[in-house]
């Protein structure tokens, strides 16, 4: 139907942009010299699992869109490969959205102790715990702890042990999102608090003009206010604040966009083989499929909030050209 081919060519288009644009953003990291360092670590590790995900992960899904009822007729080695590389990329890329959320809240709350050879540090330990735990839970099946290719109904899927489910949606999803909800609070607390006490320090307005003389034996000096208001504030407080909200709401949309695209998968995962209830495969397809696009609105909301990609990015057509 023509309904069918449109939504196939949408997850063509989606497959594509999400490559593509992921591979930009690690060109351009691997370019430019002033972003070999935190947190663009952090966004180059997120780009490599994202565009993993659009190389390896969403084109095996899409095929098997397209057989007749949703089954997998690639053989059992394939499907090992397919579903082992759909949990490692999209756990990666969960957990490495958590450590630029993790990243961003020390750098504002911790900034004395958060310095520069300490943040480098702590980013490539996250990186490196990122990939093993997201290693661990995709090879488990592998090593026996359930069943994911069934040749009899030709069926391919992630294992539905459920002590296997219990701790791979727990690992790979709700124990980050505990920890990405607790961030955002934080950050939107720090932020709360800093701008309080900015509206304390500010000067109370006066009704009318008024003059201050400095006493002294020194020649006088005369302030006159002409104005309804002062108010005093210095560019390090100003270029602080404007940092905090710009990093909360960056925060804020990545942890949103990340919850509405992955929280519909994992609550139907969870219950799914605890249940045993019957989802319809179509809508298995839905969720899975929007957990996927989250890897496109990464790069998205990175670049979008950062003006140096935005050149970057011009820059390297530029010189292509």
């Amino acid at each position: 139907s023509i309904f069918t081919v449109l939504i196939l060519t949408l997850l063509v288009l989606l497959t594509v942009a999400t490559f593509l644009w992921n591979l930009l953003v690690l060109a351009t990291i691997l370019r430019v010299k002033a972003f070999h360092r935190v947190p663009h670590n952090l966004v180059a590790s997120t780009a490599v699992s994202d565009a993993l995900v659009a190389a390896l992960v969403m084109p095996l899904s899409l095929v098997k869109e397209l057989s007749a009822g949703r089954r997998w007729r690639l053989g059992r080695e394939l499907c090992l490969v397919w579903v082992s590389f759909d949990v490692l990329c999209c756990t990666a890329s969960i957990w490495n959205v958590t450590a630029i959320a993790l990243d961003r809240y020390w750098s504002i709350t911790r900034q004395l102790q958060y310095t520069l050879l300490t943040r480098r540090r702590i980013s490539n330990v996250m990186i490196a715990l990122t990939w093993v735990l997201s290693a661990a839970i995709s090879l488990a099946p592998l090593l026996g702890w359930g069943e994911t290719y069934s040749p009899e109904q030709e069926r391919c899927q992630v294992s539905q042990d459920p002590s296997y489910t219990i701790v791979s949606t727990g690992g790979a999803f709700y124990l980050p999102l505990c920890v990405v909800l607790f961030v955002y609070w934080k950050i939107y607390k720090a932020s709360k608090f800093h701008m309080g006490g900015r509206r304390r320090n500010a000067v109370v307005p006066l009704p009318e003009a008024a003059q201050v003389k400095e006493v002294s034996h020194e020649p006088q000096m005369v302030f006159t206010a002409r104005r309804a208001a002062i108010t005093f504030q210095t560019d390090g407080e100003t270029w602080r604040e404007q940092k905090e909200k710009k990093a909360a709401l960056m925060v804020g949309i990545l942890i949103g966009v990340f919850v509405l695209c992955w929280i519909p998968f994992f609550i139907t995962e969870l219950i799914s083989p605890l249940c045993s209830c019957n989802i319809p495969p179509v809508w298995k397809s839905i969720f899975l499929w929007l957990g996927y696009s989250n890897s496109f609105f990464n790069p998205l909301i990175y670049t979008a909030f950062n003006k140096n990609y935005n050149n970057a990015f011009k820059n390297l057509f530029v010189k292509q050209r």
